[in-house]
């Protein structure tokens, strides 16, 4: 096992994250050549239209996932937020590093934070997780849909005389684009998306020398948080269609997640939250779940998928 290919999407974050993997496993193994190999996928191609309205999560993964399947590459490195719930006979999530702060940042032309932006202020996201939060603290603001990299919706918040945009503060700091927030959303207003800030790393189910070379970079405890998060995604069969997000973190010495499903205008959410002291990350996350769906998320779930989000 002399090259590891790491199949990456070719944009400048993905490039950066797939790096950082990269570099960490030439510094564990002095033996080993490791490649990056950019593959473009559906999600990067079609970018004139929101994902909702195109398909979602599985855009940014399924053709590198075609590229594991018949061993072109011998590893991807995705955003765990890109992952869909259900990952293709054959192959999984083997490794998840460490999380990034999970958050997502106000960049604003005026230096103003939310509170502070004036009244119609015109935000720019392509997240309808975003919107619905957003919408849900502030009914006045204008959403103006927006998608790219994270270099075209920075030059977006000009070119669309925006007052704001939303990112994640984690793909930020990784382009060394940080000192750019205006301010950081408190999870009160704005959970972030399942995954966000964690890098996921899927290999072959059963290529166990690619696994010997990459367990180490796992995070045990981001691995308990994205297995509560990701089941109760999984229990709501959500997607980008979807405003739903969820937040798992170590509370008191228990495992905290909290979650919410909101309508897209965000006139209606049901948030809540629940705590374990056991191992139990997946059935916390369905529990939060079900609980959900049983104060009205399961209304509104409803009510989206017979709309067409």
């Amino acid at each position: 096992m002399r090259t590891l290919r790491i199949g990456t999407r070719g944009s400048k974050l993905a490039l950066w994250q797939a790096e950082w993997v990269r570099s960490r496993l030439i510094e564990a193994h002095a033996d080993v050549n490791v490649e990056l190999v950019p593959i473009k996928t559906s999600g990067d191609m079609i970018l004139g239209v929101p994902l909702a309205k195109i398909g979602g999560k599985g855009l940014f993964v399924k053709e590198i996932e075609n590229a594991l399947l018949d061993g072109r590459v011998d590893l991807a490195v995705h955003s765990m937020k890109d992952v869909p719930t259900i990952i293709p006979p054959g192959l999984s999530v083997r490794s998840v590093t460490k999380r990034e702060e999970p958050f997502d940042v106000v960049i604003s032309r005026s230096g103003n934070g939310l509170k502070s932006l004036p009244r119609k202020a015109r935000i720019g996201t392509s997240s309808l997780r975003r919107q619905a939060q957003l919408l849900h603290f502030r009914s006045d603001l204008i959403i103006v849909p927006i998608r790219g990299n994270l270099d075209t919706r920075l030059r977006k918040l000009e070119e669309q005389n925006l007052d704001a945009i939303i990112l994640a503060s984690a793909g930020l700091k990784r382009m060394g684009l940080g000192y750019r927030t205006t301010e950081t959303i408190s999870t009160e207003i704005c959970l972030p998306a399942i995954g966000q800030g964690v890098l996921a790393i899927e290999t072959r189910l059963d290529d166990q020398r690619v696994h010997e070379r990459i367990d180490f970079l796992n995070d045990s405890e981001t691995a308990l948080a994205m297995e509560a998060e990701r089941a109760f995604l999984k229990r709501l069969e959500g997607g980008c269609q979807v405003p739903i997000a969820a937040y798992a973190r170590r509370v008191d010495g228990e495992l905290e997640v909290e979650g919410m499903v909101a309508s897209v205008d965000g006139k209606k959410m049901v948030r809540q939250a629940e705590r374990d002291s056991s191992k139990e990350a997946e059935t916390l996350g369905v529990r939060l779940a079900e609980k959900i769906l049983s104060l009205g998320g399961d209304e509104i779930l409803r009510e989206i998928y017979s709309h067409g989000a």
